[in-house]
């Protein structure tokens, strides 16, 4: 057993995210990837799809999230479960709040974007 903290954790930031990788190979995890997610204020993700089915849970703020076709919303608690190879994009409600996210995925996800596919840094 052991413990990964935030505090410990390596800093990843994209566009208006900040990514912070808990449960991932690099910091001992095997079959689970996890990370901590805090959004800023209005932060809007670029569309893109990931190889893996991906689980974002809201923790604190309001979420809006496009998978595939459909606009969704979520606040503390709730969870946008997202899909293998299916298209979305995950913004910030509020332009004036942040909100934070736990992620969840398997070892080994890639991100799928303008065609090019790639591992997160934040997943490794």
């Amino acid at each position: 057993m052991s413990l990964s903290t935030r505090a410990d954790a390596p800093r990843f930031e994209s566009d208006a995210y900040t990514f912070y990788p808990l449960a991932v190979p690099s910091r001992g995890s095997k079959e689970l990837a996890i990370w901590h997610l805090d959004a800023g204020a209005g932060a809007t993700s670029p569309p893109h799809q990931h190889d893996r089915e991906v689980v974002f849970v809201v923790k604190t703020g309001r979420m809006a999230a496009t998978i595939g076709e459909e606009e969704l919303a979520a606040g503390p608690g709730d969870a946008f479960i997202v899909p293998s190879h299916t298209m979305f994009a995950l913004r910030n409600a509020s332009a004036v709040e942040p909100a934070t996210l736990t992620v969840i995925t398997t070892v080994g996800m890639r991100a799928i974007m303008d065609g090019n596919s790639f591992p997160p840094p934040w997943s490794l």
